[in-house]
């Protein structure tokens, strides 16, 4: 496997956490395959760990669940493996048969029709990055599900509506796209008036509960960080740029990125989960995207969450299951409170709506971040692949 651009900057900036993300890429390269599933293009939803009769975590995980978006996520990354890896990665296909699979879905109008804004950009994306024969069918059935004047979305899926547009737009465009491209941007854009960080809707208001419409998550910032930096023009990497100095000047001491936070101050709301997956793909993914893009480089923040993973600062264990017989090719997904309601995070966004910045301390205690969620998913390995091997990266 070749090393990225990416890979030697991280190496010079930490060369421990560039072997760490070495080796969980050949993690991901063993894992991905034991996550298909018998359906064309499918992968499973999550592989989770079981318990061994004496209580210890049995290293054995089993798959649950199918999900179609994380196969996209998975085309994503793998496409930037050559051919051979792309069979090992992928149970013997290429990311062109994937691809086509998961484009095929979109013309089924039954049951099964694909319904999801998010999921209609994300194998949009594949098809334009994969340069697949059927991307024109693929980007009409995304301006089918994205209509002008369409309302309030999540803003997860505005975002990788946009990044799906500016992957078009670099694949050499195709009739209405670059129109559909403006519509996007300006709408992550009008996102960000009077905030300091994204909330969890774009484009109007009714989808979130009052109580926490202020509140933003770490997917809302850093989704948005990306696909304004791909777009690329000097309003859309500013605002880029502001949002990424917001979460990198909160990161936790020990390299954490936070779960959620305050769309008014950029304050953190709620730190816990703390998610695997925001350490070694998603937080760099932004990141190096906006550097790319010309923006401000945060190396050091990025060296620094991948560090958490080697040692969390909340259980003193590593992330990565041990490398002895029946390893589960993987990174455990999350440190979360022993809070199996979700009280805290229900709290705290009640409080800072009422007040900004109120944070009741007793809950830190009652509530600490001592859980480990032993399960990955498959886009958890498509990130970190599409993160890490992409061919270019600005100094």
């Amino acid at each position: 496997m070749s090393v990225s651009p990416r890979m030697r900057r991280l190496a010079e900036t930490d060369p421990a956490a560039r072997d760490l993300i070495a080796r969980l890429i050949g993690r991901a390269v063993r894992g991905l395959p034991r996550m298909r599933t018998d359906a064309p293009g499918g992968f499973v939803f999550t592989m989770r760990a079981g318990t061994a009769p004496d209580g210890r975590v049995d290293l054995a995980v089993a798959p649950e669940g199918t999900s179609l978006r994380y196969a996209a996520i998975v085309a994503l990354g793998a496409r930037l493996l050559a051919p051979d890896e792309q069979r090992a990665a992928l149970g013997g296909d290429t990311v062109d048969e994937l691809v086509g699979a998961l484009v095929n879905r979109l013309e089924d109008t039954g049951p099964g029709a694909v319904t999801s804004l998010g999921d209609v950009a994300l194998i949009c994306w594949a098809a334009a990055e994969a340069g697949h024969g059927k991307l024109e069918l693929a980007l009409a059935r995304l301006a089918a599900a994205d209509p002008a004047g369409g309302g309030p979305v999540f803003t997860v899926d505005a975002a990788w509506v946009a990044s799906a547009l500016a992957a078009v737009r670099d694949a050499g465009g195709a009739p209405g796209a670059e129109e559909h491209l403006g519509r996007a941007r300006d709408r992550l854009l009008d996102g960000l008036r009077g905030r300091s960080l994204y909330a969890h809707e774009v484009g109007g208001t009714g989808l979130v509960p009052r109580y926490r419409a202020h509140v933003g998550c770490f997917a809302d910032q850093v989704y948005p960080v990306q696909a304004l930096a791909r777009v690329g023009d000097d309003r859309a990497v500013a605002a880029a740029d502001a949002v990424a100095n917001g979460i990198c000047a909160v990161q936790g001491a020990e390299g954490q990125w936070w779960w959620h936070y305050d769309a008014r101050t950029g304050e953190v709301v709620e730190g816990y989960p703390v998610y695997s997956v925001h350490q070694h793909a998603m937080a760099p993914m932004a990141l190096l995207d906006l550097a790319d893009a010309g923006g401000t480089a945060h190396h050091l923040a990025v060296a620094k969450g991948v560090r958490w993973l080697a040692g969390t600062a909340e259980t003193g264990a590593s992330m990565l299951p041990g490398a002895e017989p029946g390893e589960p090719v993987m990174t455990w997904r999350k440190v979360a409170r022993n809070d199996p309601r979700k009280a805290v995070r229900g709290v705290r966004a009640a409080t800072t709506r009422l007040r900004p910045g109120w944070r009741i301390g007793s809950l830190d205690r009652r509530f600490p971040p001592v859980v480990v969620d032993r399960e990955c998913r498959p886009y958890e390995l498509g990130w970190l692949l599409h993160t890490w091997l992409a061919p270019t990266s600005r100094e």
